[in-house]
């Protein structure tokens, strides 16, 4: 970040009070996500052993599908702020929409690859022959509702670039709420076993997609936006996308690279790594949350042309992302004691586990810092430089992860790379945004 005068007290309250109000409604939308899933296997886990079994395939291979889309919320979010801030709610509504369509368009895509290819599929990702067929039954079933999961994420793209972070948390309590009460119906009430939770997901999705596209709807007639799909707009889209895309897949592959070099290291400590990084993840939940608003305000402050603005509202989340990473590792630290028995009572899990979860502690406040950083980023609309720095992270981490076993180290090592990893990103994105080159005004880039 570039030098400036220390900012004015009563600005400061002025961003904190903004970064609030937009982080911690994001916060619970994000949080009430993954509980799709674990309402589903609560259900399912009453029906037995292989039906978990076949769901833990199928949800796998869901996640994988719709978190490589993830693009279409980032991406839109930038796009929609830029001209909030430039004062085009028409404009940035009509910008909203063509990722909506795209989303349609992606979502029909994935239904007719995955839909032949169900079986191979699971099989690939090794699930047993007892749990298969049940596997198969879900992903083919859920798979309907993957353009209505995708629309889900471009206009809650739209909304937190209209600075509106309040509607998809109601909408995710509702959905939960919904997906619910359908799985318990379906499966035990109307019969359907594991087709029934299926189905249930299927229609809560579709339900959380109709709410969002009467809420975009509404807004495109108030301020005059039209409705159509429009060909060049879709494809800026998706060309925008692009850098996103090969950003979130450099993050995956570094996550499959650590999962299976802790496989390697023993079933205790793939056990251990699997506890650590659900903890990782959920930690995860709370700093993305202010990167969320950074997207928002960032994005909205560039269209305006208010560079000035940009530039302190990034200093001071900044400010906030490292005192949260603090917060967060004491209070890992502190919780050691309570968490640990939570998930084992086994001491070959549990001594690896108690170092490894003082790795992560440690590296809360860097990881504070990129959360930050990456948002502030995506808000300017700066795809093509993260996609860049993740390679540049994902070429450094994949030799030191892989080298641990090979030199006979454990999974404190192993996290030792992963906090490797996010120091390499933390120093790629600091020098961009010391640059001061992500700041490009304007109601597009």
């Amino acid at each position: 970040m570039t030098q400036a005068p220390a900012t004015p007290r009563r600005t400061l309250r002025h961003h904190d009070r903004e970064i609030i109000a937009l982080a911690l409604p994001a916060f619970g939308a994000l949080v009430a996500e993954p509980l799709f899933v674990m309402v589903d296997s609560a259900v399912i886990g009453h029906l037995g052993t292989r039906q978990l079994a076949g769901l833990g395939v199928a949800a796998a291979l869901l996640t994988t599908a719709v978190s490589v889309f993830v693009f279409l919320a980032y991406a839109t979010t930038a796009a929609v702020a830029r001209r909030v801030g430039a004062g085009d709610l028409s404009s940035a509504i009509r910008q909203g929409m063509d990722g909506i369509w795209l989303a349609l368009l992606l979502g029909a895509a994935v239904i007719v690859v995955v839909l032949p290819t169900a079986p191979w599929l699971v099989e690939v990702f090794g699930a047993s022959p007892a749990a298969a067929p049940y596997a198969t039954t879900y992903l083919r079933i859920s798979a309907l509702g993957i353009p209505a999961m995708l629309v889900v994420l471009a206009a809650t793209g739209v909304l937190r670039g209209l600075q509106d972070t309040r509607t998809p948390l109601y909408v995710a309590v509702g959905g939960f709420t919904a997906n619910a009460a359908l799985n318990a119906g379906l499966v035990y009430l109307a019969g359907l076993g594991i087709a029934g939770s299926a189905w249930g997901t299927v229609i809560a999705q579709c339900g959380m997609a109709a709410v969002y596209l009467t809420v975009v709807v509404r807004g495109a007639r108030r301020h005059g936006a039209s409705l159509r799909p429009d060909a060049a707009g879709i494809r800026a889209c998706a060309q925008a996308g692009v850098p996103l895309l090969i950003r979130t897949l450099s993050l995956r592959a570094v996550l499959m690279i650590a999962t299976a070099v802790a496989a390697r290291l023993g079933d205790a400590e793939i056990a251990a790594h699997q506890i650590v990084l659900s903890l990782w993840q959920l930690l995860a939940f709370a700093l993305d949350a202010i990167a969320i608003a950074g997207q928002a305000i960032i994005g909205r402050h560039l269209g305006a042309g208010d560079r000035a603005g940009a530039g302190a509202a990034c200093r001071r989340m900044v400010q906030w992302g490292i005192a949260s990473g603090i917060a967060l590792g004491v209070l890992v630290v502190l919780a050691r004691p309570l968490f640990i028995p939570l998930f084992t009572t086994d001491p070959a899990v549990r001594t690896p586990l108690l170092t490894t979860l003082l790795v992560v502690a440690i590296t809360q406040p860097v990881a504070g810092i990129v959360f930050i950083l990456d948002g502030v980023l995506m808000g300017a609309g700066d795809g093509p430089y993260l996609a860049g720095a993740m390679v540049v992270t994902l070429a450094v981490f994949a030799p030191a992860a892989l080298a641990v076993p090979a030199l006979g180290g454990g999974l404190v090592a192993l996290w030792w790379a992963m906090a490797l990893m996010m120091t390499v990103r933390m120093l790629t994105l600091w020098l961009r945004t010391r640059s001061g080159r992500w700041i490009v005004t304007g109601a597009s880039r």
